[in-house]
């Protein structure tokens, strides 16, 4: 697929309806496989909700930034703001929450450009830790993930249902620092 023009936007209230049914057609393409129905159907109902993208949108502790091509959402990233964890040091840690690309949209580059993006997003918040927990079980992601120097710094269980899952936690190996 040729690649079209991207846009990266901040998301906006009017957005959260399409960003739901991005959100949990981009994760139901990521991990149905995977995981069992019920699962995946008690996961979405509980995060991904029309309701839920737009208080997320709305709070003032996270980001969430939309990419489009040609007027139509192909991918998106939340990050949250000041996100402690276990297994990360460092000031104003930024998680990278969600990272999702339509799966029309591998390969033509959005998710590169997207992740340039967060770096900036994480050094204007004055970052010092970027992080993220990926599903020990993706390997398209890791290594997508390890392209961009994020290194295993530790693990965290991820709830899916009544699954529990390991989550490895990726911190970037150069981290931003304010300019």
């Amino acid at each position: 697929m040729k690649a079209a023009a991207i846009r990266i936007r901040r998301a906006e209230e009017s957005d959260a309806l399409a960003l739901s049914v991005l959100a949990e057609g981009t994760f139901r393409a990521a991990f149905a496989e995977s995981n069992t129905a019920a699962d995946m159907q008690r996961h979405c109902a509980a995060n991904y909700s029309q309701a839920l993208q737009l208080a997320e949108i709305r709070a003032s502790e996270r980001e969430t930034w939309l990419a489009e091509a040609d007027d139509t959402l192909v991918a998106y990233v939340q990050l949250r703001l000041n996100a402690a964890s276990p297994a990360i040091s460092g000031e104003r840690p930024v998680e990278i929450q969600r990272f999702y690309v339509d799966t029309a949209h591998h390969g033509t580059g959005v998710a590169h450009q997207l992740m340039a993006h967060v770096l900036v997003r994480a050094q204007a918040a004055g970052s010092a830790a970027l992080w993220l927990g990926v599903w020990e079980r993706n390997p398209r992601a890791l290594a997508f993930y390890r392209k961009w120097r994020f290194e295993v710094v530790g693990e965290h269980t991820f709830k899916l249902g009544d699954d529990h899952q390991r989550d490895l936690v990726m911190r970037r190996g150069e981290t931003p620092r304010p300019a």
